[in-house]
């Protein structure tokens, strides 16, 4: 694991970073990590130029949609979350749809570049996730990792695009709901005020 990893939010000064770790694609399938964030239609109707403005516009007007994992000031990860209502594909999604009315944020995407990967940048990128929803007044953080590594319905993404339920029980995060046998619904509670 290296040790000089930063972690920072997703601003507008941080924008050219984030394109050259998605590339040209945004990640995969040309997301741009909106798939959470819009409709399907929206989605669809954006294509590649739609979701990348998309998201531009919410690292320069904030706040921050994810935030970026730095090696010798290299970008080389990203963890996106937010409040679950500024992610409406999964408050209407019948598997991952709220548990109850806790108010809760949503880690949507991990995403390793594949010459960092297998280095437990995950696992750093989910505790900087924690610490920053807590400090935004979160009261806890859910995730929705694909258990058995399938694809979600209508994506061609390769999980464990979600992060994996090894590194989120590792954090303290621990099953609230299960719709599907291969979708878990995990939760870490805040039981303090941030420091």
């Amino acid at each position: 694991m290296p040790t000089d990893v930063a972690i920072h939010p997703l601003t507008a000064g941080r924008w050219a970073d984030f394109e050259a770790l998605f590339g040209p694609k945004g990640a995969r399938d040309s997301c741009w990590c909106m798939y959470w964030r819009l409709t399907g239609s929206a989605f669809a109707r954006n294509g590649n130029a739609g979701n990348r403005s998309a998201m531009r516009a919410l690292a320069d007007t904030g706040p921050a949609p994810g935030l970026l994992a730095y090696v010798e000031r290299q970008a080389v990860g990203w963890i996106a979350l937010a409040p679950r209502a500024d992610t409406p594909r999964l408050t209407r999604s019948p598997v991952l749809k709220p548990v109850d009315d806790l108010d809760v944020w949503a880690i949507t995407c991990l995403f390793v570049h594949r010459d960092w990967r297998g280095r437990h940048l995950m696992r750093r990128l989910i505790d900087a996730a924690i610490d920053h929803a807590r400090r935004q007044g979160a009261a806890a953080v859910e995730a929705f990792p694909d258990w058995k590594g399938g694809k979600p319905p209508g994506t061609g993404w390769e999980q464990p695009y979600m992060g994996s339920m090894a590194a989120y029980r590792d954090a303290g995060f621990v099953e609230v709901a299960r719709r599907k046998p291969h979708r878990p619904i995990l939760r870490l509670t805040f039981d303090t005020e941030p420091a």
